[in-house]
Formats: structure tokens, C-alpha cells, sequence
């Protein structure tokens, strides 16, 4: 982790600043499995308290550790919808379950593949989308180059570190970030950081 420090703050002086105010690197990471997409679709557009407790909800009327898409589709809609699941996000989860069961979407093999062709897999998925796939890229699967273009929190974050009028369109956003690579997802991580250290800058 010490190389894409270097070579991010001598890269880009403004995430140089970013970085020594924010200080170490601590990403918490996730399981490249099921379970994990199962709990990014729980938490689109949730807060994270009410997130985490639908998802333990889900977790506990599941049973099985880790979660396995036999034992979701086991759970009917008005079970998953009584939760506090959407209609829409139960269902999704069931579509994902039931890919996964048949095979057509397989986490074991993940791993092998390139992120666009994990992309290309997983938004096959009907609510996994690529802002989803880009966190479980960089949070499941540790990928170090990701730059999650949709991502309000990093537009955000590039608008105000590089004194921008308006958030940054993903071509912006690339454009800035060509000197981060090949470490993207580390200044991304960075990224979110300088928010959350906002008061404090």
C-alpha cells in the first residue's frame, strides 16, 4: 500500500494534501460472495442505519451463514417485503438468488475475471448496476483501480478538492484522475475520506 501513497501524492499534488490531512490508508473490506451483493442492493438508497437493520432482518430469517441464494428463494415475497424490503428490492434479490442457483452468475470464478467483464456479469443481474458493481470491485474483490464515475460522494469530493463550480461529468472525472492510475480505487477511498474530514480541513 505504501507504492500507491507514493505514487498518488507525487502524482497529484491536491490528493497529496487530501491524503496528509485524511492520514492512513484503513479500507474495510467484504467477502467476494453472494451475501455481499445481496447486501448492496439492501442498502441502494438507504441510509445506513435503516440498511443495516433490514439486512439483519434478512440475515436472521435466513438462517444460513453466509447467506445462500437456495435459502433466499426459500423466502416468499410477502415474507421478504414484511423485512422492510421494497417490493423492487426484494425482487431484485430474488432475480440475483435465482441467477446465482442456476449458475448463470457464479462468485467463485470472479475472481479470474477482468472488472469490465465482472461489470458485464453482474448488471446482467435486473438492480445491480454499475455503480454497485464498481464498490463490490473495490470493496469485495480488493481491485486497486476503479474510479466510480456515478458516484456522488467522489464527485462531491473532486468538485470541492479542486475548486470546481458545478460536480464533475465522468469525462472530468477521468480526465482528473489519469495520474492515479493504476490506483485509483486507493484515491477514490481517499476521496470519500476528505468529506468525512470536512470540518476538520
Amino acid at each position: 500500500m505504501r507504492k500507491a501513497i507514493r505514487h498518488l501524492k507525487a502524482a497529484d499534488p491536491v490528493l497529496a494534501a487530501v491524503i496528509e490531512r485524511a492520514g492512513p490508508y484503513k479500507i474495510q473490506y467484504r467477502e467476494p460472495i453472494f451475501q455481499t451483493l445481496v447486501r448492496s442492493i439492501v442498502y441502494q438508497q438507504l441510509s445506513g442505519k435503516a440498511a443495516l437493520t433490514i439486512f439483519n432482518r434478512l440475515a436472521e430469517a435466513i438462517k444460513t451463514s453466509p447467506m445462500t441464494p437456495e435459502a433466499v428463494l426459500k423466502l416468499r415475497m410477502p415474507t421478504l417485503r414484511k423485512l422492510g424490503l421494497s417490493q423492487q428490492k426484494a425482487t431484485y434479490i430474488r432475480e440475483l438468488a435465482r441467477l446465482t442457483r442456476d449458475g448463470e452468475v457464479q462468485f467463485a470464478r470472479l475472481q479470474e475475471m477482468e472488472d469490465d467483464e465482472i461489470i458485464a456479469t453482474l448488471t446482467r443481474v435486473k438492480g445491480v448496476g454499475v455503480w454497485t458493481v464498481h464498490m463490490f470491485l473495490i470493496f469485495a474483490l480488493r481491485r486497486p483501480n476503479v474510479l466510480p464515475v456515478g458516484d456522488l460522494g467522489v464527485r462531491a469530493a473532486m468538485k470541492r478538492a479542486y475548486g470546481m463550480a458545478e460536480l464533475p461529468k465522468p469525462a472530468e472525472m477521468q480526465r482528473i484522475a489519469a495520474s492515479w492510475h493504476p490506483y485509483c480505487s486507493v484515491a477514490t477511498w481517499y476521496m470519500w475520506r476528505s468529506l468525512e474530514n470536512e470540518g476538520a480541513m
